[in-house]
């Protein structure tokens, strides 16, 4: 309704009593009617959300932001990982950058890499590079997974990779249908892109780095098919899980 009256959000008790006029109430009624009939979720209707208490531009090109891994940056990966020695971070499947920009600016001393196999959603991203001004220090990268980052290393990797299987896919809600399939579908058990980021993440960290990796409703498939890797699984204040971590070594 904010939006759709061009009204702010962080406006005083004040604003609740303004009266709306015929044209702002047809623009209201545009926004609710399209949301509840098409299912198109809000963000993609008002063009925006937050993450990590940071605006950001989204559209269909883009997953919607909504990981527990916000929670993780905002306490500069604390207790973890000691943010002062942090210099290069890696967000891998960065879709719209909010990961991304929301390490760069909560570790301004750290260097970012955001890679993404989509050149649409590096469109969305870039746009979000220049709206926060952090050109110099967050780099778009398109990659497949690691393909493009010979020799790179890294003292956090972090990840929202596709994790959903092809069962859980055909049951999602309409309002996932909007959202890129890329960014969601991840084969028969939904483990395909987190194979790779397993099996190739520890030879892009630095030694004492980190991968910091939501897998979501699939954590339970990741327990059963890799028992041999020693996964500390992150608990949020704020809600969600499904978000492991392991250490550079623990990797090798």
């Amino acid at each position: 309704m904010l939006h759709a009256l061009k009204l702010p959000h962080w406006g005083d008790r004040a604003l609740y009593s303004r009266r709306i006029g015929s044209r702002g109430i047809e623009r209201v009624d545009e926004l609710i009617t399209r949301r509840i009939e098409k299912r198109i979720p809000a963000v993609y209707l008002t063009g925006e959300t937050w993450f990590a208490g940071l605006p950001f531009h989204v559209d269909p090109r883009v997953l919607i932001p909504r990981s527990p891994i916000a929670e993780l940056i905002e306490r500069r990966f604390a207790p973890w990982i000691d943010f002062r020695r942090v210099r290069r971070i890696l967000d891998v499947g960065t879709g719209s950058g909010c990961i991304a920009i929301a390490c760069a600016k909560a570790l301004p001393r750290a260097r970012v890499d955001a890679l993404d196999i989509s050149p649409e959603a590096l469109e969305v991203a870039a746009g979000n590079v220049r709206r926060h001004r952090l050109g110099r220090r967050v780099r778009l990268v398109r990659s497949d997974h690691f393909s493009a980052l010979a020799g790179e290393r890294y003292d956090i990797i972090v990840a929202n990779p596709p994790y959903v299987g092809r069962r859980e896919m055909s049951g999602l809600p309409p309002e996932y249908r909007h959202e890129p399939p890329l960014a969601l579908a991840a084969g028969r058990d939904g483990l395909d892109s987190v194979r790779v980021i397993l099996r190739e993440a520890g030879g892009h960290l630095c030694p004492g780095g980190v991968l910091i990796v939501e897998v979501g409703n699939t954590e339970a498939a990741v327990r059963r098919t890799f028992k041999r890797l020693p996964f500390l699984w992150l608990e949020f204040e704020r809600g969600g899980g499904g978000v492991f971590l392991l250490t550079a070594e623990q990797l090798v």
